[in-house]
């Protein structure tokens, strides 16, 4: 069975208390639209559909950037649930197949809890997402009797039998996409709030001879961010489940509540982090490769037995190869370090190449910028780079090549060659004895003025 998903982005989000988008609000460095586009691509969606509204230019470009072959839809008037669902009708005109709603702002839907719904669809007309909650509060409740769902009744519509049910309602939905839309067109607004929910559908479903059921799953899955606070607790989720799960993979976390993963990261197993580092988006950590203390990472690829810290800033374009170590104070950013490479400390390594086994001493720095563009360094293997050594690009380094201490490059170096580009060092006798006396004579004379 073909699955399109249809997502529910056009709040505002005022209690954000933002002008950006409330579905745009990042969770791991990532906006929260994102984590549910994702979760949804476990069904293999032969189509998603936003649904955008308040500042819909800036939720469609984000949409885009996870998946340029969304279909986008806008809710100019936000009327409830439903009437933002009707919304995808014409972008699913003729599609044969389910329809699964998802909402932006609740982000950790699980991949196993959208293929159950999935799964329980072969039997029932419509599946409904339901939890246990521990304190039920506003949410809407889930009227069942056996493995059937009789209604969902929002809070403010329940009398207060229903309001003790403690099962209680998502707000996700599957069904096959035109049963959908027909339920939704017997959907009315007689409600406290006079809003099209999209939770009426079931008692319609059910007064149609349609069968309803509902798909458990964990609160915490559930959780929606409505404000900042709800915000930093999804982070605080999103880190604690990413520890957990990392830690089950075979990662040795020293200390994990003080590592803080992007929402992509990939580390292998016997791979080991100390504490206080930051996973930035877009990094791959290969088995076996070590993270040390206080380092930061983004947008890089870290190989097999690669050594990064403490405190290495690795930036988009770093790639190690096996074995390359890079210490302490050491940046690098779109550069490549082939295998067995060793910057130990305080070195910039930027639009770079550094050939297999070179030692790059302290203190030296591609001088990639001429205020315009960026120019690129090479250098061969076996070489080694001479502490604070100024590599001034465009500039090619051969293999086996050494420059001497305290060089500033600024022409290709041969391989096998030594070069050598400081100015002669003079010895004055007697001149630093001299010099002091005369410093101090004229700071006692000032103290005396």
């Amino acid at each position: 069975m073909s699955t399109s998903l249809i997502i529910l982005a056009a709040g505002k989000g005022t209690r954000m208390q933002s002008d950006l988008p409330k579905v745009l609000h990042r969770i791991a460095h990532a906006p929260m639209l994102w984590h549910a586009m994702r979760a949804g691509l476990a069904l293999e969606p032969e189509c998603t559909v936003v649904v955008a509204g308040h500042e819909a230019e800036q939720v469609e470009a984000a949409a885009r950037d996870f998946d340029p072959e969304v279909m986008i839809v806008r809710q100019e008037s936000q009327l409830g649930t439903a009437h933002a669902v009707a919304q995808a009708r014409p972008a699913l005109e003729g599609f044969a197949g389910d329809a699964i709603v998802l909402y932006g702002d609740t982000p950790f839907i699980s991949e196993e809890t959208l293929a159950a719904m999935a799964e329980a669809r072969r039997d029932h007309d419509v599946v409904v997402l339901g939890f246990e909650a521990a304190d039920p509060g506003r949410y809407g409740r889930l009227v069942t009797e056996g493995d059937s769902l009789l209604r969902i009744v929002e809070y403010k519509d329940a009398t207060e039998e229903e309001r003790t049910i403690t099962l209680c309602n998502s707000g996700v939905v599957a069904a096959d996409a035109q049963t959908l839309f027909g339920l939704i067109d017997a959907v009315g607004n007689d409600n406290a709030a006079q809003e099209f929910y999209l939770t009426d559908i079931v008692g319609i479903a059910r007064a149609r001879g349609l069968s309803a059921t509902v798909v458990r799953c964990a609160e915490a899955e559930t959780m929606g961010v409505n404000s900042r606070a709800d915000l930093a607790a999804a982070e605080a989720a999103f880190q604690s489940m990413a520890r957990t799960r990392a830690l089950e993979d075979g990662v040795a976390l020293q200390a994990p509540d003080t590592v803080f993963f992007a929402w992509d990261t990939a580390i292998g197993r016997e791979s080991e982090v100390e504490p206080n580092v930051i996973f930035g988006p877009g990094v791959t950590v290969e088995s076996g490769a070590r993270i040390r203390a206080f380092s930061h990472l983004e947008g890089c690829h870290v190989s097999r037995g690669a050594i990064v810290g403490p405190f290495a800033r690795l930036r988009p374009g770093a790639e190690l190869a096996e074995n390359v170590h890079v210490g302490n104070f050491v940046e690098v950013k779109n550069a490549l370090l082939h295998e067995g490479v060793k910057a130990n400390h305080l070195t910039y390594l930027g639009d770079a190449e550094i050939g297999a086994r070179t030692n790059i001493g302290a203190g030296t720095i591609t001088c990639n910028y001429d205020g315009v563009f960026k120019h690129r360094t090479v250098i061969g293997r076996d070489a080694f780079i001479g502490s604070d050594t100024m590599l001034v690009a465009p500039v090619t380094v051969g293999d086996r090549a050494m420059t001497a201490s305290g060089s500033v490059i600024t022409e290709d170096i041969p391989a096998d060659a030594l070069a050598v580009a400081r100015a002669r060092q003079e010895t004055k006798l007697g001149l630093a004895a001299k010099l002091m006396q005369m410093l101090k004579a004229r700071k006692a004379k000032l103290s005396k003025g």
